[in-house]
């Protein structure tokens, strides 16, 4: 789409088209917004040490996970509310993501259902299932992602409980997760309910009760390779290895979890170590640019995963806009490769990169400095 020459213009679009409540849903996060503004911080402290005298003339930037060719190291990450993006909803992203040569990683909370995805776009897949205690649902659950195709399950172990997000509380925008009780009365239930000697009820809190015993339930009956989405830490990557994960998805939820968490990137580098190998490892949290990407592998990730760059394209341009912003992505990963003096990412490493202090203020839109600069003369 020629409107959109950079993804500056794509971000800016969507800005412009979104109702407020969207695109603050959208673009922010949970409470303080630290958890968020850490993440885009954690990649601006990170500077490029570039090598020079190389012949750089037949950059590839392909890669591969699960068997799955990637035309660059960019999945789409779920999205649980993309039908306010899209009228397609999960559909247009999954078919542009098939017609340019990646994969959409299909939220449970997605509209339309994983069956309808699959149908239309008969492409590789990955389910992002949301772990229900109940154990005939999720058997059933299960049984019906294999059956519909699909490559991979995506276990989402971050996200137990729908964090406060606080913009989207105060515009009351109506979201795919979005609970009508609070937590506090459903653990005021359960504690009533059990007083009297009988079973106290879980309702309400069947997503809070993941364990890797349900995630290797999920793994022995599904047959299909596991990736472990919300890893933080050294300690549960190595506790991923051990019960058989296959891809480690580093990811704080992109900010819209646990508040005054640390950065993605900030935490990658543990995770890599911590994995030996074992697992691959891919991250989302602030990745909105090329150099982002590039920064990401060169610290051992196998891709990246965007959703809100994939968010703001489609809400710039359905599915065209979205297609643009994985050229333009595709575009700066070149560019970057060849300005680091290598032709594969394989040959990127830690030693391409090093920490330096930020120049500019962690933000959601940081990396956008004339959508910043736009969005402060309107003020």
């Amino acid at each position: 789409m020629s409107e959109f020459p950079t993804l500056q213009d794509i971000v800016w679009a969507a800005r412009e088209k979104l109702p407020r409540s969207v695109w603050d849903f959208v673009t922010f996060g949970t409470e303080t917004e630290t958890s968020l503004r850490r993440n885009r911080r954690s990649l601006d402290s990170l500077a490029f040490v570039p090598r020079v005298m190389r012949d750089v003339s037949e950059v590839q930037p392909d890669t591969c996970l699960l068997g799955i060719n990637l035309r660059i190291p960019v999945m789409l990450a779920p999205v649980g509310s993309i039908a306010l993006l899209d009228p397609a909803g999960a559909v247009a992203a999954a078919r542009t993501a098939q017609s340019f040569g990646t994969v959409q990683i299909v939220s449970g909370f997605a509209a339309p259902d994983y069956a309808t995805v699959a149908r239309e776009c008969p492409g590789p897949l990955i389910y992002a299932l949301h772990p229900r205690a109940e154990q005939p649902f999720l058997n059933e659950l299960v049984d019906g992602v294999v059956a519909a195709g699909y490559r991979a399950i995506a276990f989402v172990s971050e996200a137990a409980y729908y964090s406060r997000r606080e913009r989207d509380l105060m515009s009351q925008v109506q979201t795919a997760g979005k609970r009508a009780r609070s937590y506090g009365s459903y653990l005021a239930q359960q504690r009533s309910e059990g007083s009297d000697g009988k079973s106290p009820s879980k309702e309400g809190l069947l997503g809070t009760m993941a364990t890797w015993e349900m995630l290797q339930r999920v793994k022995e009956r599904s047959g299909l390779p596991v990736v472990l989405k919300g890893v933080t830490c050294a300690a549960d990557a190595r506790l991923a290895v051990e019960h058989g994960v296959d891809v480690i998805y580093v990811s704080n939820h992109g900010g819209r979890a646990l508040d005054h968490a640390r950065g993605t990137a900030q935490v990658l580098p543990e995770i890599v170590d911590a994995a030996g190998g074992k697992a691959d490892v891919i991250i989302d949290g602030g990745f909105v640019r090329g150099t982002d990407v590039l920064k990401a592998v060169s610290l051992g990730a196998k891709a990246v995963c965007m959703g809100r760059m994939q968010s703001w394209a489609l809400a710039a341009g359905g599915p065209d806009g979205l297609m643009r912003m994985l050229e333009l992505l595709e575009e700066e990963i070149i560019i970057g490769m060849g300005l680091l003096g290598v032709n594969r990412l394989s040959e990127l490493d830690p030693s391409y990169v090093e920490k330096v202090e930020p120049v500019v203020m962690p933000h959601p839109l940081s990396a956008f400095p004339v959508v910043m600069e736009r969005i402060a003369a309107e003020r």
